[in-house]
Formats: C-alpha cells, structure tokens, sequence
C-alpha cells in the first residue's frame, strides 16, 4: 500500500521526510506542490531521485474529471469526479461577487436517506479520504484558472457522519501553506447530528454551521429526514444554541420548501412557535429558504413564488431573519447526487 500524503498534516509530512532521510524543509516544498495538484514527477525543485521515491512509496489521490457541465446562465460548474477506486462524487463550483465558492463532497453515497435529496438514493458505500475531498477544491480551481475562496461542505454525504476526515480536511484547506482558505468562509451543512454537533463546538473552528431542518414538527420531519426519529427538532434545537453559547457563531437553519407539505402559512407559523419553543431568545434566528430540487424518484415539486414570498414574510414578522436561496446552474441542474445515481446506474446496466 502506498502512502496518502496528500491526506497528512504537515508534521506528518515532515516525519514522512525523515523516514526518507531528507531533511524537514522538504515537507513545505511537497506539501505546496501537492495542493497545486501538481504530480510528484512535475515537482521541479526536489531532486529527480526524491521524485522517483515518492512515486514508488506514495500516492496522490487527486479526483479525475469524469464529466463537467458549465451553465451558460451564470457561469456556473458541476463536476462528476471519478476517485481512485472508481466511485463517483460531485461537486459544485459557483461564483459569487465577494469571490467563488465550491460545494464539495464528504462521502460516496449517503446513509441519511432524506426523501427529497438525490444523494442518499443508493446508499452510502464509504467516506471520503481528506485527500479526496481536498482534491476536489485542488483540482477545479486547478481546472478553472481560478482562485476559490470558499467552501461549502453540502454535497453528497453528511459531514459530521465521516467526522474525523472532515476535520482533518478543514485543517488542510485551510492552512497558510497550501490554498489558505480561511475557516470564515466555509460552511458545513448537517442533517441534524447532535453529537457531532456537540463534538464540532468543542473544536474551536470559526467555520458557519448550517442545520438542515426542512419540517417544523416531529411528525413531518421524522417522515422526511429518518434522522429526526434518533434526534427529534427539540433535542436538534437544543443543540443548536449550545452550539452558538460555546463559539458565538450565528447557526443557518436551512428549509427546503415543498410544495403543499411544508410551505404552508400553517407550516411557517409552526416554524415559528418550534423556534420560539426551542430557541427562544438564546441566538439570532436564520432561515434559509431553498426550493425544492424536484428528482424522477420522488413526487416532490417546488413552492410556487407567491408561497415562498409570504412564508418568508411571516417569518420576518416574528422577528426571524429568511432569506431565499438563489438558484444557481439551472440548465445544468447544479444540486448535488443526480450525476452520480446517473452513472451508477448506467454501470448497473452495462453489467446486466
């Protein structure tokens, strides 16, 4: 087995070195090499022999383009990657006015088994490696000529679900030697893992949290989102505020609106008496709201304009902050899993 450097922090690396009998000041030249995506054989400044052992004793796990679709609306890029053992993920590439920003994976597959999100309809099959999610950053800025500088942890899987991997990406991502992107401009978006949610306060990471709540009782939720039947809304809401007691961080709680079973006025006004309930005056209260991405296997459509316009209205009535998620890429269709189920099933279909 060869080694994954680009999943090592930069003591290991420097260990890594000795072990080689080089010396430590060899772990910064690789390590910047690697987070520019550039092959072991192309790092120019390391002797020829150096480079001929790293690539019998290392690997670099950087993702392969395996389709990319641009939108010709805003710009837009939806990769499909293929990984090392041939899996398959997505990420997002968006740009913005303060900069770009890409939403990237965390796990081949998901287990959560959201009945509106393409990503879990096979299941997971694994955790993503840090090297391959730091990959996909490496490799689309790479492939755009362009700096990103954001990230947003939202694609397939559930980060706190592969927690040990995630944390040890954000270090990555963000250190000053490599693409130095600063923990203020990543989000991690979580279906609702209260231990992890726990377990993520205590790091002292200035990252934003976004909450995934989509439903404003037990009953819808637990019908919807599996993962409310472990932890229902009052224990996620609980969490969410110590959350924001311990790191001061203003929580995003994301609301995917579908049409007539949650964008309701009677569904905002449970919305509202939930988060009062629950939350109270102990934090600032942000809703995002995100129409619905409708997929062939669910019978899910978006709220029409008018009915997200005034459930958003009510919202700011009771003293909440709602905003509405711009669609981006939507003659790409740039919401994560449907790629990927795509040509997983195409490969079911070869082998049939």
């Amino acid at each position: 087995m060869k080694t994954d450097l680009l999943s090592m922090e930069m003591g290991e690396l420097e260990d890594f070195c000795r072990g080689l009998g080089e010396p430590k000041f060899r772990a910064g030249q690789i390590f910047r090499w690697m987070h520019l995506g550039t092959a072991f054989a192309e790092m120019s400044d390391l002797s020829r022999p150096l480079r001929e052992t790293l690539s019998e004793k290392a690997v670099l796990l950087y993702p392969e383009i395996a389709e990319k679709y641009v939108s010709q609306k805003d710009g837009t890029v939806k990769y499909l990657w293929r990984l090392h053992d041939g899996q398959n993920v997505e990420s997002v590439f968006m740009r913005y006015h303060h900069g770009n920003t890409i939403c990237i994976s965390t796990q081949a597959g998901c287990r959560m088994g959201c009945a509106f999100c393409a990503s879990t309809l096979g299941g997971k099959v694994r955790d993503l490696l840090p090297a391959e999610m730091l990959g996909q950053v490496i490799m689309a800025q790479r492939d755009m000529g362009e700096r990103i500088s954001g990230v947003v942890l939202m694609g397939i899987g559930e980060p706190l679900d592969n927690y040990d991997n995630v944390i040890r990406f954000l270090h990555l991502v963000n250190h000053p030697k490599g693409l130095n992107i600063g923990y203020r401009h990543i989000s991690l978006s979580t279906c609702g893992l209260v231990d992890g949610i726990d377990r993520l306060a205590e790091e002292n990471l200035p990252i934003t949290l976004s909450i995934s709540l989509h439903a404003p009782t037990d009953a819808l939720r637990s019908q919807i989102m599996p993962i409310n039947q472990k932890w229902n809304i009052a224990q996620l809401l609980g969490a969410a505020v110590r959350y924001f007691e311990k790191t001061g961080r203003r929580i995003s709680f994301e609301y995917t609106l579908i049409a007539g079973k949650n964008d309701t006025k009677e569904g905002a006004a449970a919305l509202v008496s939930a988060m009062k309930t629950y939350v109270g005056r102990k934090m600032p209260i942000h809703i995002n709201l995100i129409p619905v991405n409708p997929i062939a296997e669910r019978d899910f459509h978006s709220s029409n304009t008018e009915n997200i316009r005034r459930f958003a209205e009510y919202l700011e009535k009771n003293g909440m902050t709602a905003t509405t998620r711009r669609t981006l890429g939507p003659d790409i269709n740039a919401s994560c899993g449907q790629l990927r189920n795509r040509e997983n099933q195409k490969s079911i279909n070869q082998g049939a």
